[in-house]
Order: C-alpha cells, then sequence, then structure tokens
C-alpha cells in the first residue's frame, strides 16, 4: 500500500507518475517494481497512469542487458505509456558504441562497464571497437532514443538534475546526465519541482524544490518508485 504526504508540486486529475530510480543492471529488483506498480494499479485505478524510468540501467549490476532488453521490447505494463530517460552511464555506453576512444572506454570501464559487457557477453579486455557488434540492434536502438526530459504537471524529470538559474528549456544535456552541485544544495526555484535519480541516498530525499529517488539499489538498498498524483507523494519500494 502506497502511504501518502504533501508533495512540492502538483498533477492534472487523472494523471499518476511512477518514477523509477537508477535500476543499475538490477533486474529482479526491476522486475519486482514493476509488479508493484501493476498491484497498486490494479488496486487504485486512475485514467492516465504514466511510468517514468530516470535513467542508468546499465553498470555495476549483473543484469544490465536483460534490463535493457525488457525496455526495449515496449512498456514493462501492455498499455501504461512509458518515458524511458536517457543517464550519464547510458551516455558514456553510447559514447563507446558509437566508435569513441580508448580514453571514452577507459571512463565507462571506471564507472562499472565490465558487468554490463559480461551481460551482453563480451569481453572486457577485448578490442572496444569491436564491443557493438556483440550488442543486439535493439538494445543500441533503446539506448539511442531515450529521452534527456520531460515535463508533468510541477514537475520536471530529469536524470540528475539541473543547473540553477537556467531555464528549464535551455538546461545543458551535460547537466540534466551529471550534474550534484550546485543543484542539490539549491534552495531557490528550479522552475519546476526537479525529480532526479544518479546520486544515491539511502531514502528518497523531498525538498520544496526537488525528488531524490536513487536509493542505491546496486549498493544493496532497495529500488524506488516515486507515486506522484495530485498534490501529494508516496513511495513504492523493493
Amino acid at each position: 500500500m502506497v502511504v501518502f504526504q504533501p508533495a512540492p508540486a502538483t498533477l492534472p486529475p487523472g494523471r499518476r507518475v511512477y518514477a523509477v530510480g537508477d535500476v543499475h543492471g538490477c533486474d529482479r529488483q526491476f522486475t519486482l517494481l514493476h509488479q508493484a506498480i501493476a498491484a497498486d494499479l490494479a488496486a487504485r485505478p486512475i485514467a492516465a497512469p504514466l511510468i517514468l524510468h530516470t535513467g542508468d540501467y546499465l553498470d555495476r549490476g549483473p543484469a544490465s542487458a536483460a534490463v535493457v532488453g525488457r525496455l526495449a521490447g515496449g512498456p514493462p505494463l501492455p498499455g501504461v505509456e512509458t518515458v524511458n530517460l536517457r543517464g550519464n552511464h547510458e551516455a558514456m555506453a553510447l559514447a563507446v558504441l558509437a566508435g569513441g576512444n580508448a580514453e571514452s572506454a577507459t571512463l565507462w570501464l571506471l564507472n562499472g562497464a565490465a558487468a554490463t559487457l559480461a551481460s551482453w557477453g563480451i569481453d572486457a579486455d577485448s578490442p572496444a571497437p569491436l564491443w557493438a557488434r556483440h550488442v543486439p540492434p535493439a538494445h543500441l536502438r533503446f539506448l539511442r532514443a531515450l529521452a534527456m526530459s520531460h515535463s508533468e504537471g510541477g514537475y520536471f524529470f530529469a536524470h540528475a538534475g539541473v543547473r540553477p538559474g537556467v531555464p528549464l528549456a535551455a538546461q545543458d544535456p551535460a547537466d540534466l546526465l551529471w550534474i550534484r552541485e550546485p543543484f542539490l544544495s539549491y534552495k531557490g526555484d528550479l522552475g519546476a519541482v526537479v525529480v532526479h535519480g544518479h546520486t544515491p541516498r539511502e531514502k528518497p530525499v523531498i525538498r520544496r524544490n526537488r525528488i531524490g529517488i536513487d536509493t542505491g539499489a546496486v549498493y544493496g538498498g532497495p529500488l524506488t518508485a516515486a507515486v506522484l498524483e495530485g498534490d501529494q507523494i508516496g513511495f513504492l519500494q523493493v
């Protein structure tokens, strides 16, 4: 059961958003969380539900290929609108799989790529220019098509956050993917309440101007979905 509390922004009537934090190859938790969302929708039907994944499907965890394959196959809950955002880990992967140089391959490996490559059956010690030919084409199409951001009601969704003082429509993609400071400590108006992952915490963070939902699933924490509806927020965790 979702326990709700007042939220810092609102959604229009009939709309509910399930915003999912960083997955990082934790396919079992990912599956269980979608089952929890399905159960919540069955118990509390609504006209226009949306499942939004905030990025970082890849790296560190054991089953990145399974996570990407699940999403590449279409909405995890048939008939439920789904939006998939790009995270910095997908950006690192794409830079290499598009023919990046040794520096980009090293950066990706330093950030957990070996587990992702293994899930695709790729030896991390093999030449990086050859990696892309072993990635299923549907997975590559999915990664290339990921959105950078999404807006709903009074909320703005991005993987990492936004740069304070810059209009939401003019945000640098690098900030949407990578920013921590000055975003995390900023207390002023950001143009909307920003819902983000990227920076893991033991529990979800709710501030007047942002909601952080990366609870470190790959480090042993739960995988979290913020449930946004009307002027309320609750959480599902597995």
